[in-house]
């Protein structure tokens, strides 16, 4: 054991007091007490025995009084390790300058270092760092963290520059305060260090003026120097370029440049299309066009090295520019060899050199940019056959085996492209000079015609459309007219017989079956966009609203309907039955195509036109539109049959579940409406049907005629039973004699005087006879030698005020009223119709107005 002070550590100006202990001094006291011991034994016991009492008592009295003292910590045990003879020199003789402050901040322990750098003579005129360096403005606020850092038992660390006395020489100083321990005792003292970094500073600044000048010697070269990093953004630019391409060196330090910006045309590509090498540094010339900010070019040799890592990673490139527009000015063959490169990478042809097995020699930078975007390495020396689908390379190999002999007039190969989508290209390949064959054994000029085909197709599938609407509507006329003969002679049948009559009810299964006939023929008609329309200015969500409770019966309980307004819809016009017509038939084939259940989604919203002409649709040009997605989570449709759903009769549904109109009625009348219909679907997954209606603006129609604001006035009141009887001449015009003759006897039953032609011309005739005493024409449409209109102007020519009704299968809009003035009147009736119908059609035109 030994006494000390209560510190850790001496007080500064003490030279420390080394705590080691003896073992001569122990053998010494232990001998001592041995003699004692042995002459106190020759002594006699008696005599003896008070000398041994007092020895022991003084013994007993030291070892009390230690005890006391080391309870009251005046003395302790010794620390070996603060005594050892190797750890205390590495302090006291260290580099830097160390130093302990208690919680007082007095110094308690300081070495050389730490005197030498403070100018402190003796330890006993150590001094704490904040007094050291009180009133220098460039060091206090670095103090001071560092003090608040010490007060907290935190570690800090400040580098200050301290200026040299008498204008000499500043120093750099590196200081640093940290505890002195993790123990509650040791956190009370901090341990500072200062250390001279000033030869440091002096190497790193030495060493950052040489880059200086690397760096201003590199801006101001006479070439252009960038480099691009794996995402193509430059990283850096030196000025002589930044200067070319007139770009401020402070913008492109922003990161806000890509190589795309810069490189004309598809050059880029050329320098992102070198083949991986991995380890390996690679450097390519490529002579290309680079862009300035105004948008002109100029041209350019770039010298392009790239590194790549172990994992064939690229790194970021070094690259040499030199300008080649002097050249172009001065030199002809080079200003020849410039617009040769130009015309090669510029032209909107992919075109490449390749050898006999047909791997890519040479590649502009349109061909550079397609092997890129068909994820393929073709422009960096592979085959070009990987750019094409694996059924098709045997075509292209053949062509390129055929110029590799020499073979001129190769026919052009059109193949499918590989790729994550469908792409064509088609393929010239011509032969090279016999000399270079060695080499090069073909040129390769790649024109991709996936936009071509596309609209190829989509005319095909117009035309096919539009030759298939007009079969579907001629047989819908003729069916009309058959149908209005059938339901005609029905109506006299019932007439003629009682409900009780055993007959009735057969001719009422025959009517029955005429009008859904009739249905058929409607959505033929439909689908050929040729049937009447009774369009009215309509909101949406109010037609949506009214078809809620007959979606919830048509689709029954195991499909969930779910209809989604959008706000403040604009309107429409369309005929609200056939609207309603659209989106039941959607409705079905949802519900067939959802056998164990799903839900049905009808949703609603404007487009305006700036998002129409974001949307991807073809042929829908950029206007305002109300949009309806009828949307299902049922099977979907195949990607092979997709494109013939809108054809009539085409039905993936078993024999007698359908007819095969549903889709094309609907396609037929949303066109006829003026909108557009388009599907996504997903096999597995669902189907979306998207509706395009235009919108209505109703400040654009023309004022309606003040007769049929009259009509209107007197819709609201109540329907009396109509008297369908009259009087009059009509002169009946119908092609169809088994028709015209039930429509003459049924307008006769009414009372009405029927004068029968079987054409237009017939018809002027019996109009001459009588001298144009006709009270009403109801004539067909389509009739030989003449036909309806043209009939219409000829009566208006000798009778303007004569009154006519048109009768069709067609719709009121699908014959030519080219020969009509457009303020011309006439009223219209669609086959097929009820003998009641056409009563009161006539009475309805005959009536005084």
């Amino acid at each position: 054991m030994s006494t000390e002070p209560d510190h850790d550590l001496p007080p500064a100006g003490h030279e420390p007091v080394r705590r080691s202990g003896s073992i001569v001094l122990v053998l010494l006291v232990a001998g001592a007490i041995v003699a004692a011991a042995i002459a106190f034994m020759t002594l006699g016991r008696a005599q003896a025995q008070p000398y041994i009492l007092g020895l022991l008592a003084v013994l007993a009295m030291v070892g009390l009084f230690n005890l006391f003292a080391f309870a009251a910590g005046i003395i302790r045990f010794a620390d070996r390790s603060v005594d050892d003879p190797i750890i205390r020199p590495i302090a006291d003789h260290a580099f830097d300058g160390l130093a302990v402050t208690d919680s007082r901040g007095h110094v308690v322990y300081s070495n050389a270092a730490y005197l030498s750098l403070t100018g402190a003579a003796t330890p006993e005129d150590a001094r704490p760092v904040e007094r050291v360096f009180i009133g220098n403005p460039d060091v206090s606020e670095a103090v001071f963290r560092l003090l608040k850092a010490a007060r907290e038992g935190k570690r800090q660390q400040e580098e200050v520059r301290v200026a040299g006395n008498d204008g000499g020489p500043g120093r750099w100083l590196r200081m640093r305060v940290r505890p002195l321990g993790k123990t509650r005792r040791e956190a009370k003292y901090a341990v500072w260090s200062i250390a001279d970094i000033t030869r440091d500073r002096e190497q790193h600044e030495d060493v950052f003026q040489g880059l200086q000048r690397a760096i201003e010697y590199l801006d101001h070269a006479p070439c252009g120097f960038f480099s691009v990093n794996p995402a193509g953004d430059l990283v850096y630019v030196n000025a002589t370029l930044a200067n070319w391409l007139d770009y401020d060196l402070a913008d492109i330090g922003n990161g806000g440049l890509k190589l795309t910006d810069i490189v004309s045309g598809d050059g880029a590509a050329l320098l992102t299309s070198i083949p991986p090498a991995p380890g390996e540094v690679r450097t390519e010339v490529f002579d290309i066009d680079l862009k300035m900010r105004g948008g002109k070019t100029m041209p350019v040799r770039l010298y392009h090295k790239l590194a790549f890592g172990a994992d064939g990673a690229p790194g970021a490139s070094r690259t040499l520019v030199i300008s080649r527009a002097r050249d172009e000015r001065l030199d002809p063959q080079r200003a020849a060899e410039v617009r040769f490169m130009r015309f090669f990478d510029h032209t909107p042809m992919a075109i490449a050199t390749v050898d006999k097995s047909g791997a890519v020699l040479r590649a502009n930078a349109r061909f550079a940019k397609l092997a890129q975007t068909l994820d393929s390495g073709a422009a960096a020396g592979k085959s070009i056959l990987s750019v094409v689908n694996e059924r098709d390379r045997d075509r292209l190999a053949a062509a390129i085996g055929e110029a590799a002999q020499g073979q001129g007039d190769i026919a052009p190969v059109e193949v499918m492209l590989d790729g994550a989508r469908e792409r064509w290209g088609q393929f010239f390949v011509t032969a090279v000079e016999e000399s270079e064959r060695e080499t090069e054994a073909a040129i390769v000029y790649l024109l991709e015609t996936t936009e071509k085909r596309s609209l190829e197709n989509q005319f095909t599938q117009s035309q096919k459309m539009q030759a298939v609407g007009q079969l579907a509507g001629g047989i819908a006329h003729d069916f009309n007219n058959v149908l209005s003969a059938i339901m005609m002679a029905t109506d006299f049948l019932l007439n003629a017989h009682k409900p009780t009559d055993p007959s009735f009810h057969d001719i009422m299964q025959i009517k029955q079956n005429a009008t859904r006939a009739a249905t058929l023929v409607r959505q033929l008609l439909a689908f050929s966009r040729k049937q009447t329309l009774r369009p009215q200015v309509l909101n949406i969500g109010d037609v949506l609203s009214d078809l809620n409770l007959l979606l919830k019966r048509l689709l029954g309980e195991k499909v969930k309907p779910e209809v989604v307004h959008g706000r403040d819809l604009w309107p429409v016009k369309a005929d609200p039955s056939q609207l309603e017509q659209v989106i039941v038939n959607l409705a079905v084939n949802a519900r067939d195509a959802m056998p164990d259940g799903g839900k049905l989604t009808v949703r609603t919203a404007n487009v305006p036109a700036s998002e129409a002409e974001q949307l991807t649709y073809k042929g829908m040009p950029a206007a305002d539109y109300v949009r309806i997605d009828v949307t299902d989570t049922g099977t979907g449709i195949p990607p092979d049959i997709v494109d013939k759903i809108f054809e009539p009769f085409f039905s993936t549904k078993e024999v007698g579940k359908g007819t095969g109109l549903g889709l094309s009625t609907v396609y037929g009348i949303v066109k006829q409406t003026g909108g557009f219909v388009y599907v996504d679907s997903t096999e597995g997954a669902g189907t979306s049907f998207s509706i395009f209606l235009p919108r209505h603006h109703p400040e654009r129609e023309m004022p309606e005629a003040a007769g049929n604001g009259a009509a209107k006035e007197q819709a609201g009141e109540p329907k009396r039973a109509a008297d369908l009887t009259g009087q009059g001449t009509i002169l009946l015009v119908e092609d169809e004699d088994g028709l015209r003759s039930l429509n003459a006897r049924g307008l006769r039953s009414r009372g009405y005087s029927v004068i029968e032609a079987s054409n237009g011309i017939e018809a002027m005739e019996a109009l001459e006879e009588r001298n144009g005493a006709v009270d009403l024409v109801v004539s067909d449409v389509v009739m030989p030698e003449m036909d309806g209109p043209t009939l219409l102007k000829a009566m208006r020519a000798r009778n303007p005020e004569l009154k006519i009704i048109f009768v069709s299968g067609y719709a009121e809009d699908a014959f030519d009223k080219s020969v009509l003035r457009e303020d011309e009147q006439f009223a219209f009736l669609p086959k097929p119709f009820a003998l009641s119908a056409l009563v009161e059609k006539v009475k309805e035109t005959m009536a005084p107005g």
